[in-house]
């Protein structure tokens, strides 16, 4: 491997774009001595509720959380299953199991990487009870063919939206419309809290049950004492995070629109040396502008290079650039191979899984950043070669 000098810059994975607009709404909430959850948790939910076209929405302490409480909301537990596109974070099967059902894992389009619906069809047992499907890196899954198939099977549905907040469907917000929608704002997501979540419901007592199951599983009686019906957890968030959260959400469209054109730089500069199948999919015929692009995830051509992953990651980092990868195959991880889960059981999700490389996009970035980005992996896979 070529040995690199000390890199001329840096280029972060992921960051996020904050402000004076963020740092004086901090500062106004922990000068106020209200630092907990309060009138900015409310003033955000309300916010996120117009966004989302008016559906009820609350806010928790991450979308794991949000994840959780709605699985506990559809009373979903021992003896069912629920179906969970593979190309996703671990949390996904992590709180299927958490909550006692059976994580059933769906191959992914190589493409799109989101949920491959005919796989899906041959998963489905009289005791699925619920899907999970990922809008992998912020693209959304055909909409159209996924609640078709939700309304055969009887199932729920619990969309992770964690990668997608600001991502559309034929001009529609994801999450305006459906079932459940769960959004992330963790730092490296499209917008953030800190940490933090959100959980958008179809109907007010779904919303009510959130606000319940989020905070030790109380509700107060008529003579003002409290109750518990269900051993909650505490998932609360703060007012401090509600306030970052209410003055990202005012820039999440501009922050999209900016990751939108680093993303059309990036497939047009890495389409001069990396073939289009490895490459992202740009977004559904005639709805390119509904992709949010949280992430930018390329496929290495492994099989005709000296170098594995880990060395290429190296090799990026001596020049400067942050990788990861985006995502491993959670049903070979050692929680689901004790479950009986094996390598060839998930073709294409374990392909993507081998040959990933997930690339910088953040709002912070600019088209000479792509361009070093992009320039120093060509260079990474000549000397690869």
């Amino acid at each position: 491997m070529t040995s690199v000098n000390a890199p001329k810059k840096t280029i972060a994975f992921a960051a996020p774009l904050l402000g004076e607009e963020e740092y004086a709404a901090a500062d106004a909430v922990l000068r106020s001595g209200w630092i907990a959850s309060g009138p900015n948790v409310l003033a955000l939910e309300a916010e996120l509720s117009t966004y989302f076209g008016g559906r009820p929405t609350r806010v928790l302490t991450s979308e794991t959380a949000a994840l959780e409480v709605a699985l506990q909301v559809l009373g979903i537990g021992a003896g069912d299953e629920v179906l969970i596109g593979a190309q996703t974070f671990f949390s996904s099967g992590n709180m299927v199991e958490k909550v006692g059902a059976k994580s059933v894992f769906v191959d992914v389009d190589l493409k799109s990487r989101n949920i491959d619906l005919a796989d899906a069809e041959r998963r489905v047992t009289p005791r699925t009870k619920a899907i999970i499907p990922t809008h992998y890196a912020g693209l959304a899954c055909d909409m159209d063919a996924l609640y078709a198939f939700s309304k055969k099977h009887n199932l729920r549905v619990i969309e992770d939206a964690a990668l997608a907040v600001g991502s559309r469907w034929k001009g529609v917000p994801i999450g305006a419309f459906g079932d459940i929608a769960l959004f992330s704002f963790h730092p490296n997501k499209n917008i953030t809290t800190i940490e933090g979540g959100a959980l958008v419901c179809n109907d007010v007592a779904d919303a009510k049950r959130v606000e319940v199951l989020r905070f030790h599983g109380i509700s107060r009686l008529p003579d003002q004492t409290r109750d518990v019906d269900f051993p909650g957890g505490k998932f609360n968030m703060s007012d401090v995070s509600a306030a970052i959260g209410r003055a990202q959400l005012k820039k999440l469209d501009a922050f999209c629109s900016h990751r939108r054109a680093l993303a059309g730089h990036y497939l047009a500069h890495l389409a001069t040396f990396l073939p289009a199948e490895l490459l992202p999919h740009a977004g559904h015929v005639g709805h390119e502008t509904g992709h949010s692009w949280n992430l930018f995830a390329i496929r290495l051509p492994l099989t005709r290079l000296k170098y594995a992953r880990p060395q290429i990651m190296d090799a990026m980092k001596a020049r400067g650039v942050a990788t990861s990868v985006s995502y491993e195959s959670p049903h070979l991880t050692s929680l689901f191979r004790k479950q009986g889960w094996k390598a060839g059981d998930l073709p294409n999700t374990e392909l993507i899984a081998d040959t990933t490389l997930t690339l910088p996009l953040h709002a912070g970035l600019t088209t000479e950043d792509v361009n070093f980005v992009c320039d120093s992996l060509a260079a990474v896979l000549r000397d690869a070669q």
